[in-house]
């Protein structure tokens, strides 16, 4: 009972407790449709962005209305087709048409052609051309797509078995599985481990790998359906601390014999097959193996053609946690050499292995994160990532997170030459990389910065084209003041990040409540040095009716290194806890802050954060 007053109380402060503020007038006020996705008019605040801006080759791509454009680097894009043209190929396939311009994606790098699915059909466009190349006539149950490009067939799952379907229409089964409880071609594991699907083709299309995960041994966890008129119990596999857990195995399907090879992954059966990658000849799939415990990871080569274990590379182990996230990365023109990720050292950086498993050389290295990898050049020999890394007449801010670039990392001498070199501290950078690694597309935010989209030349970091500058999707609007800035962690040492929304237009001599937004948990990252800091329109709402809405990203979120992230190992709601109460002690020493008038207020990880702060620190 004393949980749900809680509840009722912290509902009350933040529907019932609205201040009236004065607005001028020429400003005009924010609705929850403007502020809220999937709001009316949300859209409308959003930066605007160039949709489905990527590489074709080296042309870059964008929808603009009913258009496709295209361009060359350092030229004007120009239409490359209209809905209406797209639309006369699908009729002229004997196809239905689209009332709008679908999603498209770029399977070939060498070739004009782009997939898109439209009316239970995936097809392949050459926009060249200005005809459909390829059809494939889809099923509703059909799920978890995976197309190869150098046979063009298409994987996929229809309930808990794999398929298989060629451009000429020919259906394969490739599992054959009638127990409800085991599931083939589809993500295993919860996800986790940089698990993001189930299939897997070999680099030259002979082969299929896939996951098999058997839950029979799990017991079932009751979930409740409340959306039903009368809640229903749904049970959901779900392998509780210390029970039985689901066992995975990895098969692999040759289309030419029909037959399946597989892997004698071996006991513990009770482990996770994560990282799934092929060597580039097809020969050797190689897998990072992790025990349940999750504190030894053994990345492991398979042999292709026997299923047998050829070798266990390398082996790494952490008292806390090993977490996986990448396969191996081989080199283009160098199969006997890949790249691994790891946070060995604290953070998560760049190894070069040969394929026995033998180190080289550690390729990145310093108190800052890779985030993700680009791509390569054509010749392999520079290789293109995003990370935390501080120009080098900045001074260094151990994982600050808050400035995120583009690298260029030389593979035969490690010099990192930086792709976006625009002063301050602050600002996030995504990238795509060419297909001859030439050109980045690079989208930038900052704080003062909505959007700005270029092309950059990787040879000498040169922009040439300047394709968006956003313009501010605020203007007009009352906006509140938005403060930044680090605070101790309880531990007394660790710098946090802080944001703090202030109430609109604020009167000297009051006092404002305020709503803590938290998450507080790994793999995310709240104050961010993008637009606005990453502040969400709910945020400016709130301010608008006069309350302030504090955020700090405690000990236990992502981006700041192993150890900032870990603290909260086998320890949850303890250490990542403290550090809001840190941030609550910031605001109550502002003048303008009702100590007596605190919500908080958070989802998934934050929801527990939530309740776990309203039941451990009720005086706050």
């Amino acid at each position: 009972m004393g949980l749900k007053i809680k509840f009722i109380w912290l509902a009350a402060v933040l529907i019932g407790s609205t201040l009236t503020v004065s607005m001028r007038a020429q400003d005009k006020s924010l609705t929850l449709h403007d502020v809220i996705p999937g709001g009316k008019s949300q859209s409308r605040f959003v930066p605007r962005d160039l949709r489905q801006l990527q590489w074709n080759g080296d042309e870059f791509i964008y929808i603009k209305g009913d258009s496709m454009y295209a361009g060359i680097p350092g030229e004007k894009a120009v239409v490359a087709f209209t809905r209406k043209q797209l639309n006369e190929a699908l009729e002229a396939a004997g196809l239905k048409t689209t009332g709008s311009m679908p999603a498209f994606s770029v399977p070939f790098k060498d070739r004009t052609v782009l997939a898109f699915q439209v009316k239970k059909h995936r097809l392949l466009y050459d926009w060249k051309a200005g005809k459909i190349v390829a059809v494939y006539a889809l099923q509703d149950d059909w799920k978890n797509f995976d197309f190869c490009t150098a046979n063009q067939d298409l994987a996929f799952t229809e309930g808990n078995n794999v398929f298989i379907l060629s451009p000429e229409g020919k259906l394969t089964q490739v599992t054959h599985e009638t127990a409800s409880d085991v599931v083939c071609g589809q993500a295993v594991h919860q996800f986790e481990f940089g698990i993001h699907k189930g299939l897997f083709w070999s680099p030259s299309g002979h082969a299929l790998a896939f996951y098999r995960m058997d839950e029979s041994m799990v017991t079932d966890y009751p979930f409740v359906d409340a959306s039903a008129r009368i809640a229903t119990a749904k049970p959901h596999k779900y392998p509780m601390a210390g029970m039985k857990s689901h066992q995975v195995t990895v098969g692999i399907y040759y289309p030419e014999s029909g037959k399946t090879v597989w892997l004698k992954t071996g006991l513990p059966k009770e482990k996770y097959l994560t990282n799934i990658a092929w060597s580039p000849d097809g020969k050797q799939l190689y897998i990072a193996e992790l025990n349940r415990d999750q504190n030894e990871m053994n990345l492991v080569s398979y042999s292709a053609a026997t299923g047998e274990r050829n070798a266990v590379l390398f082996t790494e182990t952490n008292e806390r946690y090993v977490e996986p996230q990448n396969p191996p990365l081989f080199i283009p023109g160098n199969p006997d050499q890949f790249i691994w990720q790891s946070q060995r050292d604290g953070f998560n950086h760049l190894y070069l292995y040969n394929a026995k498993g033998e180190l080289i050389r550690q390729l990145t290295a310093g108190e800052w994160l890779v985030l993700n990898t680009t791509g390569f050049d054509e010749s392999g020999d520079n290789l293109y990532f995003s990370a935390t890394k501080p120009l080098d007449e900045h001074p260094v801010q151990t994982g600050s997170a808050l400035n995120i670039r583009t690298w260029k990392l030389s593979l035969k001498d490690g010099t990192l030459t930086p792709m976006n070199r625009e002063p301050g501290m602050q600002g996030v950078h995504q990238a795509q990389l060419s297909a001859s690694g030439n050109y980045l597309t690079d989208k930038y935010q900052a704080p003062d910065v909505a959007r700005e989209i270029t092309i950059i030349d990787t040879r000498n970091g040169e922009t040439i084209n300047t394709l968006l500058s956003a313009a501010n999707p605020y203007k007009g609007y009352a906006l509140p003041d938005i403060e930044t800035g680090t605070l101790k962690a309880a531990d007394g040492v660790t710098d946090l990040n802080y944001r703090l929304v202030k109430p609109l237009n604020m009167k000297a001599g009051e006092k404002y409540p305020v709503v803590v937004y938290v998450y507080g948990g790994p793999h995310a990252q709240l104050v961010t040095g993008g637009w606005m800091n990453g502040v969400p329109g709910w945020d400016l709402y709130m301010a608008q009716k006069g309350y302030a809405v504090f955020t700090v990203d405690s000990r236990g979120s992502a981006n700041r290194g192993f150890d900032f992230e870990s603290v909260i190992h086998r320890n949850l709601g303890v250490n990542e806890m403290a550090d809001q109460v840190k941030g609550v002690e910031y605001l109550q020493s502002l003048p303008f802050i009702d100590a007596d008038r605190i919500g908080v207020f958070g989802w998934s990880y934050g929801g527990f954060m939530s309740t776990n702060l309203m039941c451990s620190y009720p005086e706050i």
